[in-house]
């Protein structure tokens, strides 16, 4: 796996050789390769907007039967209790995207994890999408389909609320257009080294909502969102800002030339990794700057600054006001970064 070094120089060697050789770059030359190449049956756009609408039907059911019912059954606190059903569905779909992914890198023939320029091997236009390939596309198309709509409506609303839209847009425009122009290769590898911190980060936050509830301190979901804290972090790091960039940025940038000189789309499919790129990186600095501030001792009482109150939006100017998660005393004595650190997130 290249470094840093080796991903800067040649990134930007090939990027400029691209640049130089693309004399005719425009509208016409982008509507005239996405005639030749892409493939995309109305039939497969209508299956995932089926699936899309599939999925907010079967959240808003999972949550109203047993979501709440359970919060309300455990006696969370009434915060808690009205976030608690966003991140248990969103635990449940990306432990079940990660672990597909998961299983088709590592279980099956596939080298892209291992081997990740070969994911441009043998491209064809119009070649033909394995099953299996096919399926975790649908999955995550329809999902990232449903978030848009999900991150407006049912989602609680945030301070990053607007970046996190974008991500989702950023996300589905790569899961379409890397199916049409049969990029489906690399784009597991994507989804694979992103869906993990989703996962930390959900079964996190879930610990930290059940940490008090029937009016008792639990103190092993203190420990669980403690340890779960710590891996989010790391894990952000390891795959986000570590391995995307070297598998997935090197691959695209670099070896896609190597492999098919004329690739289509080379520009835009790499704008949008790097605008990925960003959004980790800007995600990845709330967590930095909340470390910094707990260890240099300038935030005594600990809040989530993402965070919009519903209930003080009411007594304020507006139906969305800025309000704050208040930890409790453990954390003032103390006891680590979880709460402030898990509410940041990617895609």
């Amino acid at each position: 796996m290249p470094g840093y070094g080796q991903l800067l120089q040649r990134g930007y060697r090939s990027l400029a050789g691209a640049v130089r050789s693309c004399t005719d770059c425009g509208w016409e030359l982008s509507r005239r390769t996405w005639a030749e190449n892409a493939s995309l049956a109305w039939s497969e756009t209508l299956l995932c907007l089926l699936c899309a609408i599939g999925w907010t039907w079967l959240r808003r059911a999972a949550a109203g039967c047993l979501f709440r019912p359970f919060g309300e059954w455990c006696n969370l606190q009434p915060k808690d209790a009205a976030k608690m059903p966003e991140s248990a569905w969103k635990l449940l779909f990306y432990t079940l995207s990660w672990s597909y992914g998961t299983y088709l890198l590592f279980f099956t023939e596939y080298p892209f994890f291992h081997d990740p320029p070969s994911v441009f091997y043998g491209w064809e236009k119009g070649m033909d999408v394995p099953t299996d390939i096919g399926i975790a596309y649908l999955l995550q198309g329809s999902f990232y389909g449903h978030s848009i709509y999900a991150t407006v409506y049912m989602d609680a609303w945030r301070r990053d609320s607007i970046v996190m839209l974008i991500h989702h847009v950023v996300t589905l425009t790569l899961i379409v257009f890397s199916y049409a122009f049969r990029f489906h290769n690399v784009g597991i590898l994507v989804l694979f080294l992103h869906d993990i911190s989703d996962v930390q980060l959900e079964f996190t936050k879930l610990n930290v909502y059940f940490k008090h509830r029937g009016g008792i301190y639990h103190r092993l979901n203190d420990v669980i969102a403690d340890l779960g804290c710590l891996t989010f972090s790391i894990s952000w790091f390891w795959f986000r800002l570590y391995w995307f960039p070297l598998k997935v940025l090197y691959a695209t940038c670099h070896s896609s030339l190597q492999s098919v000189p004329n690739i289509p789309f080379y520009f835009f499919f790499n704008a949008l990794l790097f605008a990925l790129t960003l959004m980790n990186l800007y995600w990845f600095l709330y967590i930095v700057l909340f470390v910094a501030k707990v260890l240099t001792g300038q935030m005594q009482e600990v809040n989530d600054v993402r965070e919009y109150d519903v209930e003080e939006s009411k007594k304020t100017t507006g139906p969305r006001k800025a309000g704050e998660l208040q930890l409790p005393k453990s954390w003032k004595e103390g006891n680590h970064l979880k709460n402030g650190l898990i509410k940041d997130k990617r895609l």
